[in-house]
């Protein structure tokens, strides 16, 4: 079930007033925070309780967000609120443009561009030398970091092919193993193939010698039948 609606006045009770005061202070002050996160603006938050006390939350400082609602509102006197919000994107606009400039002329000066080979007076050469000489000994720092950094990257790869080495040395001698044991059971197969032909070709030629060896008898025959008599009465006789 929802919550009922609270009505909005003051609560008479000392403890429940209490209660709500923390509850509700803690919730404003999320909120300012959440604020300030997500929409990146400048807030502060000020708040005394009845007993006096005293809790503020500001994304920056709370005097530096009071000085610049005192100088917008002493501004905006004059004018309207939209006049001294573009007053405020001027002034941000001219720190962004300060900012660019710098950047633009510290690459200028670590691609040289900023030197010229025309004639300049004493004093400046001086500086431009004492600059060039600063430049050269930044230059140097970068570029030994780059080689330190190009180092380790060589030894990471070389560790890295090492170790690949050693397992396809591995994987070779695990190839080599299989493929022998491969050619053995290949060179025992046929082994026993032979020998098996051997034996049946040895069964053969000894049957075919004793069929040769024994006149084969048909009983159907009459000479058989004829030659069975002769003999039975010659040992009658």
């Amino acid at each position: 079930m929802g919550r009922g609606k609270i009505e909005i006045k003051r609560i008479e009770n000392t403890t429940n007033r209490q209660v709500t005061f923390c509850k509700r202070r803690n919730g404003l002050q999320k909120k300012a925070y959440e604020l300030s996160v997500l929409c990146d603006a400048e807030v502060a938050l000020i708040i005394f309780s009845t007993r006096g006390r005293l809790y503020e939350y500001a994304s920056s400082s709370v005097k530096s967000t009071t000085d610049r609602y005192k100088k917008v509102s002493m501004g905006n006197s004059g004018g309207s609120l939209i006049d001294a919000n573009a007053q405020e994107y001027r002034k941000e606009t001219s720190k962004l443009q300060q900012k660019s400039s710098m950047i633009q002329n510290s690459i200028r000066e670590y691609l040289g561009e900023s030197f010229t080979n025309s004639f300049v007076p004493t004093k400046d050469l001086k500086e431009h030398i004492k600059d060039l000489k600063i430049k050269e000994g930044q230059l140097e720092k970068a570029i030994q970091k780059i080689r330190l950094k190009r180092a380790e990257v060589l030894h990471a790869e070389i560790e890295y092919m090492q170790k690949r080495e050693l397992e396809l040395q591995k994987d070779n001698i695990y190839l080599r193993s299989q493929i022998a044991e491969n050619e053995q059971s290949a060179e025992h197969h046929n082994m026993n193939l032979n020998m098996s032909m051997s034996m049946n070709m040895n069964m053969g030629i000894s049957s075919s010698y004793d069929g040769r060896s024994f006149m084969h008898v048909n009983l159907m025959d009459p000479n058989y039948s004829q030659y069975s008599q002769q003999q039975t009465a010659l040992q009658l006789g």
